[in-house]
């Protein structure tokens, strides 16, 4: 007899099927059926799509701490109650249940319930994690509930995003309004950030406003009655460019910014890429560093750092500086307060009517109000013209503190009042012996420099003066006071201004030899209007300005209209002759090696370092490039033409332009063009795009079909740091060479935070020789961006002040 075979009813087979695809929680197909639920304490368990790019299951984030999370390539993009609220331990569950509910519970054992998605009842049959990331409950065919309707803190690629949804990230919050102004806030009631104000979205009819993200990299306002009038928002500096297995997403991250990623699974897990940023200044962020904290940036000027006001205040988590300070002694507890000093800080207050009173005072007003006040815990006093004066009375307090500020601010403590001292004893004693021996050292030379002075003086008149030079080498005459030459001397020594080295936005260099046959370099200056006097006093400032990779100033000419700098000569000339080629496709000099480079780009940074932070008074260059670096017979480098900018007419300094804007095309920072304030950041965003030339040995500005007709700097970026592709940016004549590749990706991650947009993104010019020399790390640069603020943030307006397409247009056309 045959084996009965034993038959078994069709929808019974379906059902061992499913069960055998989705044992073990990870189920290949698109439908999760109810009953099925994932444990934090099995690790790989998890559902996905069916192109298995998205993936929900729980995430571990700490030792005892995970989340029930969607992720894309390791990203979490979703999170089951969100992030504070949805964190569990290693015992919970998301269950599916036969009821049509997705609930989290903290026990596998039927603990308490987390989160839910309150479904339960509605008919719902199925679940699925689609191909966009977006997880629907479903009654058959038709979704229900979908976690593109419930965000957390992310927006996906093609999920609209309306008045009716909220991302949240810890305190802060971010929410579209009818309006169609994108706003942030911290605690639901400070706005720090919002999109551009309604008189920009005139043109924009906006009735049921949404906002997307498309695939091509464009984030938009958009309005489904109107679908043809979309507006931009902001977009991915790859605009238009669609790469499989890259997802693009706006994100709310816990330290209350809002910003645009990319991430590609090609880069590893985990890893993303910042495009674009809501508030380019962190520390313009309401709250960021807690109550009582004090945002700042490292010595270095790369990231942000919390700290307290004063010595009167403590960390409340030492190991957290961002949870904010607490006081040592309550100010309800003392009888006798007093006001601790913040130069160069503000109190954030967004708008300034919440939690504050501001009225007109200068600043020792300002202060005493509120020390007499009895609910004033801090106050600003602006120093902008405006003579505002604003008293913080709440009990939390935001502060921000940079050097770029021109507010005082103080904050109410018990007395006495102790302030943060700047340097520690050890470190004053150090500098008060060093200036006695450098008072010493003045006092033994001041003869000495009168003595040379009046000898000079008493020949100089004389016929014989120029012999009296000859007597002396080039390092001499830049020891002392710098010698003055006439016109015909110069016209003699150049030959009639007949070998020119080069030419630049302060004028036309030659070659000349003197009569003592020591060479030169004399510059003929133009555009500048100063009388003798003033221009003599800044050749003095100049020529008093030593270090070992300035360029000397020997002697200077003023008579008449005839104005000329005389310069020791460097006998290879400038760096530009050696990175790029000519017209015929030849080098004028020969290869420089990797070292080489490093070297001399080490010694711009401590020379510029010197202008800016050595010197009695900062000297701004104002056009640095590569043309303006000279080296010597020894590969050494020297910086010239700085200081120059002194010598401009002071019309062109009050009244600044388009057309006289200072410096040269790709080396020159967003700020001029957007007639911002101009600090030391300008030249460090100059030496940046040097920086990245000297890698690459070619211009910043190129376009070409190697770049994928991008902007060299664009592309070299997402080469560098999405791809992993050094080599494929670096100058192709340095392959084969000794190459140290810790030094390049140390140089061009400088170089890329240097000409970040935003000036304070951008590091010390003394934080980069640290990070060249190895003494300090630097992190991954986010990508610059290429819009600029056309108006300085002010704290009574957005903190991003207004942004417009013209200035976007001009920075586009100038190839910064």
């Amino acid at each position: 007899m045959g084996t009965k075979k034993m038959k078994f009813p069709s929808c019974y087979m379906k059902f061992l099927l499913i069960c055998i695809i989705c044992s073990g929680g990870s189920c290949l197909a698109q439908d999760i059926i109810p009953g099925s639920t994932l444990y934090a304490s099995t690790p790989h368990q998890s559902w996905k799509s069916p192109n298995n790019t998205f993936i929900l299951s729980f995430v571990q984030q700490s030792d005892n701490t995970y989340f029930a999370a969607i992720t894309y390539n390791g990203i979490p993009i979703w999170k089951a109650g969100g992030d504070p609220g949805g964190a569990v331990g290693s015992s919970a569950t998301l269950s599916f249940l036969p009821s049509g509910d997705l609930q989290l519970l903290n026990s596998s054992t039927g603990g308490s319930i987390v989160w839910r998605s309150n479904t339960s009842g509605l008919g719902i049959t199925v679940a699925s994690l689609g191909d966009s990331g977006n997880f629907e409950l479903k009654k058959g065919d038709i979704p229900v509930w979908t976690t593109f309707d419930n965000p957390t803190d992310t927006i996906l690629t093609g999920q609209n995003f309306t008045v009716n949804h909220v991302l949240r990230s810890g305190l802060y919050s971010f929410r579209l309004l009818l309006s169609g102004n994108l706003t942030l806030r911290w605690n639901d009631t400070v706005l720090y950030y919002s999109s551009l104000p309604m008189d920009a979205l005139s043109n924009f009819t906006v009735k049921s406003p949404s906002l997307g993200m498309q695939p091509e990299g464009i984030f938009q306002l958009f309005d489904p009655l109107f679908p043809s009038n979309p507006r931009l928002i902001a977009r991915d500096n790859d605009y238009g460019e669609i790469r499989g297995n890259t997802l693009r997403f706006v994100k709310l991250d816990g330290d209350g910014n809002l910003r645009i990623y990319t991430s590609s699974v090609s880069s590893g897990s985990g890893n993303k890429v910042v495009r674009w940023t809501a508030v380019s200044d962190q520390c313009r962020v309401f709250g960021y560093c807690g109550n009582m904290g004090i945002c700042t940036y490292d010595e270095l000027g790369f990231a942000p750092i919390c700290r307290c006001p004063s010595q009167n205040f403590e960390l409340i988590d030492p190991k957290d500086s961002r949870k904010g300070c607490k006081y040592k002694e309550d100010i309800q507890d003392c009888p006798d307060r007093a006001m601790v000093l913040l130069n160069n800080s503000v109190f954030l207050s967004y708008p300034p009517e919440y939690d504050s009173d501001f009225f007109t005072a200068n600043m020792e007003a300002c202060r005493f109000n509120c020390l007499t006040d009895s609910v004033c815990v801090a106050s600003t006093s602006f120093a902008d013209g405006t003579g505002v004066c604003y008293m913080k009375k709440s009990r939390f307090v935001s502060g921000y503190q940079s050097p770029a500020l021109t507010s005082t601010s103080y904050v109410k403590v018990c007395d006495p009042a102790l302030p943060n001292p700047p340097l520690s004893i050890r470190e004053v004693n150090k500098k008060s012996d060093s200036l006695k021996i450098v008072v010493a050292a003045l006092g033994g030379s001041l003869g000495m420099v009168i003595l040379i002075c009046g000898l000079l003086l008493h020949y100089r008149s004389k016929p014989g003066y120029e012999s009296l030079l000859s007597q002396y080498s080039p390092s001499e005459y830049a020891s002392g006071v710098p010698i003055r030459f006439t016109y015909k001397q110069l016209v003699q020594a150049t030959k009639g201004f007949k070998e020119k080295l080069g030419e630049g936005g302060f004028g036309s260099v030659y070659r000349g030899v003197l009569s003592n046959k020591i060479v030169v370099a004399v510059k003929q200056l133009e555009g500048i209007g100063q009388g003798e006097k003033q221009f003599k006093m800044e050749v003095a400032t100049i020529s008093s300005t030593h270090h070992l990779n300035l360029v000397r100033l020997l002697g200077y000419c003023s008579e008449g209209r005839h104005r000329l700098l005389v310069y020791e000569f460097l006998k290879n000339g400038s760096l530009d002759r050696f990175l790029y080629s000519s017209d015929n496709g030849s080098f004028d000099k020969k290869v420089l090696d990797w070292q080489s480079r490093y070297k001399i780009a080490l010694g711009m940074a401590k020379g510029i370092t010197y202008l800016h932070e050595e010197c009695r008074d900062c000297i701004l260059h104002g056009d640095i490039k590569p043309e303006n670096i000279l080296l010597d017979e020894n590969y050494n480098c020297r910086v010239s033409d700085f200081g120059l900018a002194k010598l401009l007419t002071m019309d062109k300094q009050r009244h600044r332009s388009l057309s006289n804007v200072r410096g040269t095309r790709g080396y020159i920072a967003p700020e001029w063009l957007a007639n911002l304030p101009i600090t030391a950041k300008a030249d460090v965003y100059s030496y940046g795009m040097v920086l990245l030339e000297m890698v690459s040995g070619r211009r910043n500005f190129e376009v070409s079909s190697e770049t994928n007709k991008k902007k060299f700097s664009s592309w070299a970026y997402e080469e560098c740091f999405e791809k992993d592709n050094i080599e494929g940016i670096m100058d192709k004549r340095l392959v084969g060479s000794e190459v140290d590749m810790e030094q390049v990706m140390r140089a061009i991650r400088v170089s890329y935070w240097c000409i970040q947009e935003q000036p304070t993104l951008r590091p010390r010019m003394g934080g980069i020789v640290q990070v060249l020399e190895g003494i300090a790390q630097i992190h991954i640069p986010p990508l610059p961006t290429a819009k600029i603020e056309a108006t300085a943030p002010s704290p009574f307006m957005s903190p991003e002040g207004r942004r417009t397409e013209e200035y976007t247009s001009i920075l586009l056309a100038e190839g910064v």
